[in-house]
Order: structure tokens, then C-alpha cells, then sequence
């Protein structure tokens, strides 16, 4: 605010600045008593009140605000903002509870207060009270109106008792905006379940029966008819309720046929699946069998290299114990020879098995290979053969030495135990880069290996993982977040997101729990991590 220094002159103020001063004194007034208006809202709703001992929401305000004009002010005020929430986005035209005011009356017919608030605003872009006040009467003029006598041939009017007209009233339903105020009934009721009140500041409203309270005042809260017209009530009651069961009959057959139908085509439709299903288990077990024939195929060929092996040691063996001997018999030393040849293609027909590293079988290739590649490191050992040697190297991808082929042979046994400990991480609800992270680097040496065996998907959801590990979190189901607004009186209030949706987030307060109201909807910058 603009501070005056009383030794200058009145000449020397600046119209401007003292005029932008008081114009913005006024504004945070008026943004001051809306904050309240809310505060007083969440007292109301939440039956704060009630810790302090107070019976009802009167009784605190008359004890603790009557400093601010009591219950009667709070009342208005709260009237003031019933009337802004109906009049959607002009509301924010409405600046403080005097302009709201002359609109109350207005505030049960949402678009009739709209065009009031607009019809305002097309006079003065900044209009005062007298501006709302004038469109108000002009949508709907105040004089109460002439009631229409409406001829009903057929059924005579009912003739119920009348109201005496200083019968003194009070309004006790809570939606109400009048809620808690007396008044006095001025006029004949228009029909037999609203009466026309009169209240203390001038204005007039029709006001239903069952939101008023006097016991003392004999006016008919239900509508009561002649005892010639009972019989014939009862019968057309008696008609629509036989109407209702048919209908209801109707109604229940015609879901029963509609959920056998649905029930139909679900069964059908589970049995086009139970069929697909077959076909792929079918073909499942041809790959299957496909397979464990070419295992088999790959355990005899090792029986076979093993069988020729141990005779080719024996055969060494029997040489060094004889050096000196000579083979007499001319059919043995054909049957050696005839042996060996025999040894060597069947070693030249394992050789050759260097060529599935360049193009390895289309089911399972790095099964097969791995496999392949271990039985030519065995054979290699065992015969000292160069050839088997280089052929495991090509295969197993290693250097051809016994030391390398042997710490890759180790290597390739984890594999089958990392495949399953990383696709049972991945398996998780809610698995993390973390969690996937604290196995894989158990199987860091072996990564090209085991990622050759992952599907498609378990990569890329690998990937995605470290993406989201990288990536600033943000505020989703599950948060546990606080008001951003430090001017909130529950700004360090705790709650939980439970539902996102889109442009709007649901939030359960742990400070509702034990209330009716336990949820409430915000947009996304209205929220913050909570802090603890």
C-alpha cells in the first residue's frame, strides 16, 4: 500500500498510485473473504466444529465469528458462493457477496442466473451492484405474479386449509441457501407444497414445505383428496402396478434370452480358442519331436566319438607296452589299418562339423551349437586333435587353446540358469531396471548370450525398464502427494492418487478416512510430491 508522508503537500500525491493502491487494497479484501468462504465450506462439510465441543455449525459461528457479523454474515457469504458455482465461468465477474447477493434468488435456475450475470456485463464490463440487480429483475422481474385460474373439467380442486399469513417460519434443510433463517409466510401458497416467505432483508422466495419448520402452522405437507375419489385411486394404482410386473416380466425374460445368446457366443467363442490353441499345441510337439531326434542324433554321434577314442588309447597303450614287437600276422595288421581309416573318417565327419557355425539349424541353434561345441572341445582333448580344437573355437567363439575353450565351456553352463533367473524378474507386477539390474550383473560375462535367448518382448520391456530408470518421476496412481498451493490450510495434508483421469487426478486424504467424503479431483500442477 501507497504510505503518505503527511510533511509534503496534497499536491505532491500521485492520483495513480494512491488510486492503484486502493483498488488493490479492495482486491485482496474481496480474494481474502473467498478464502474464507472455502475454509468455512471444508468447517461445514467436514463437521470440524464438532472437536471443539459445538453441536452444530450456528453455534460456532455465533461463538467464535461474531466479531465478523456471526452466523447471519457466514450465511450470506456462503450464499455468495452458491450463486458463483451456478453461474459456471462468469462467476469469476462476481467480486464480492453484495453483488452476489441480489442474484440468490436466482440460484435454483442456473441458466436464468447465467443470462442475468451476462446481461450484466453487455451493460458494464465492471459491473457494480445496482448493474447485477437491474439484469436480475430484468430475466426475472421480482413483483409476484397473478395467479392463472386453470378450468379442470373433470376433476374438481381440492380444497385444502390456508395459512394464516403472519405464521412465522424457519428454513432447516441444510441445501438451502436461507438454511437456518425465519421468516413470515406474506401470501396464499401457489400450490399445496410451497409457501411464500418473507424474510427480514425484504426479499420474497417460494419455499417447499419439507424445508420449513413450523410445528405451530397447520399447512399440509402432502396432497389429500375427497373420499369419493379413493376407490378410484386405488384402482388405477392397483392398474399400474399390474403395468410394472408385466413389464418387469418382460424385462426379466428378455434378459434371460439375451444372456443365453451372450452365454452362446461365449462358449462359441471359447471353443474357436480351445481349437487354436490345439493347433499351436500340435505344432509345439512336431518342433518338440523335431528336436529331440536331432538331440538323440547329436548323443550318438558322442557315443560313437567316445567308443573310437577309448580304441584308439587302447591301441597307443598296446604299442608303448611292445615297441619292440612286431605285428607277424598279416590279417591284424590289416584289420589296424582298416581300423584307423575307419577312426580317421569318422574324426573327419566330426571335423566337419565347423560348417553349422557358419550356418547353424533354423530350431534351437544356439542349444545345438553350444552342444556341438562342447563335444569337439571333449574330442579335441582327448585325441590332441588341432582341427577339433579350432572347429570347438568357431563354435563356442573363442580362441583355439585349451585354457579359452575351457573357461568359455564354463561360461555357456550358466546360461540355461541366467535365461531362467532374468525371465523370472521380468515376470513381476512390478518389476524395476533395479531388480532386473541385481541379477543380470550376476551374468555380465555371459550378456550376449543370454540376450541371444531372450523373446523379443523381454528385450524390449528391458529396455524400456532402463529408459523409465533415466526418466524424472512423476505423479500417477499410486503417489503419495500433498497440496501445491502453500496458501491452503491443508497444504501438508497426506493423500494417495487412486484413479488418473487424463487431465485430472483422484485423490484420497488420509484426513477423510473416516468420513463420507473421501476423494476429491485435481489437476496435475495442483499437486506435489508429498515431503513427509
Amino acid at each position: 500500500m501507497l504510505t503518505l508522508d503527511r510533511s509534503e503537500t496534497t499536491s505532491t500525491l500521485d492520483y495513480s498510485n494512491l488510486n492503484s493502491s486502493i483498488q488493490e487494497t479492495f482486491t485482496a479484501i474481496n480474494r481474502f473473504e473467498w478464502q474464507a468462504v472455502d475454509e468455512m465450506m471444508q468447517m461445514r462439510e467436514q463437521q470440524l466444529y464438532l472437536q471443539a465441543g459445538y453441536q452444530n455449525f450456528e453455534e460456532y459461528c455465533q461463538a467464535e465469528l461474531s466479531a465478523w457479523g456471526g452466523y447471519r454474515r457466514i450465511n450470506q457469504l456462503l450464499g455468495a458462493k452458491t450463486v458463483i458455482d451456478a453461474s459456471g465461468e462468469l462467476g469469476k465477474h462476481i467480486k464480492n457477496e453484495r453483488q452476489a447477493r441480489s442474484l440468490l434468488r436466482l440460484v435454483k435456475e442456473p441458466e436464468k442466473l447465467k443470462q442475468a450475470v451476462a446481461l450484466a456485463l453487455e451493460e458494464n464490463p465492471s459491473p457494480s451492484v445496482s448493474d447485477f440487480a437491474a439484469a436480475a429483475n430484468i430475466v426475472v422481474p421480482s413483483t409476484p405474479r397473478k395467479k392463472q385460474s386453470i378450468q379442470e373439467p373433470m376433476v374438481p380442486k381440492i380444497q385444502e386449509p390456508m395459512v394464516p399469513e403472519s405464521a412465522k417460519v424457519t428454513v432447516l434443510s441444510q441445501s438451502h441457501p436461507r438454511y437456518g433463517e425465519s421468516g413470515v409466510i406474506v401470501a396464499d401458497a401457489p400450490n399445496n407444497w410451497q409457501q411464500i416467505v418473507a424474510f427480514p432483508d425484504g426479499e420474497r422466495l417460494l419455499v417447499n414445505n419439507v424445508d420449513l419448520d413450523a410445528a405451530s402452522i397447520p399447512f399440509p405437507r402432502e396432497r389429500t383428496y375427497p373420499p369419493e375419489y379413493s376407490e378410484v385411486i386405488a384402482q388405477l394404482q392397483q392398474q399400474h402396478q399390474q403395468e410394472l410386473e408385466r413389464l418387469s416380466q418382460e424385462l426379466r425374460i428378455g434378459l434371460q434370452a439375451e444372456a443365453g445368446a451372450k452365454a452362446e457366443a461365449q462358449v462359441q467363442e471359447q471353443i474357436q480358442s480351445l481349437q487354436n490353441l490345439y493347433k499351436q499345441q500340435k505344432q509345439q510337439n512336431i518342433q518338440l519331436q523335431q528336436r529331440l531326434d536331432e538331440m538323440e542324433g547329436l548323443r550318438k554321434l558322442e557315443t560313437e566319438n567316445q567308443q573310437l577314442l577309448s580304441r584308439i588309447q587302447e591301441l597307443e597303450h598296446a604299442v608303448q607296452e611292445r615297441p619292440a614287437q612286431q605285428w607277424g600276422n598279416t590279417l591284424t595288421q590289416q584289420a589296424t589299418k582298416a581300423l584307423n581309416k575307419q577312426v580317421k573318417q569318422s574324426l573327419e565327419k566330426t571335423i566337419d562339423l565347423r560348417s553349422l557355425s557358419v550356418e547353424p539349424p533354423k530350431e534351437n541353434a544356439q542349444e545345438c551349437l553350444r552342444l556341438m561345441g562342447m563335444a569337439l572341445k571333449q574330442i579335441a582333448t582327448a585325441m590332441n586333435n588341432t582341427q577339433a580344437l579350432e572347429a570347438a573355437a568357431i563354435i563356442l567363439g573363442s580362441s583355439p587353446t585349451q585354457g579359452a575353450l575351457a573357461i568359455r565351456t564354463e561360461q555357456l553352463s550358466m546360461l540355461p540358469q541366467a535365461v531362467s533367473d532374468i525371465r523370472t524378474v521380468l515376470a513381476k507386477p512390478r518389476c524395476t531396471w533395479q531388480d532386473y539390474w541385481n541379477v543380470a550383473q550376476e551374468y555380465d560375462v555371459i550378456k550376449q548370450d543370454y540376450w541371444a535367448e531372450l523373446t523379443t518382448q523381454e528385450t524390449e520391456l528391458i529396455t524400456a525398464l532402463q529408459n523409465a530408470s533415466t526418466e524424472p518421476p512423476t505423479i500417477g496412481v499410486g503417489s503419495i502427494v500433498a497440496h501445491a498451493d502453500p496458501y491452503r490450510t491443508l497444504y501438508a495434508a497426506k493423500g494417495e492418487v487412486v484413479q488418473d483421469l487424463g487431465d485430472e487426478l483422484v485423490v484420497a486424504w488420509d484426513h477423510w478416512r473416516n468420513e463420507s467424503k473421501k476423494t476429491d479431483r485435481y489437476f496435475l500442477d495442483e499437486l506435489r510430491f508429498w515431503e513427509g
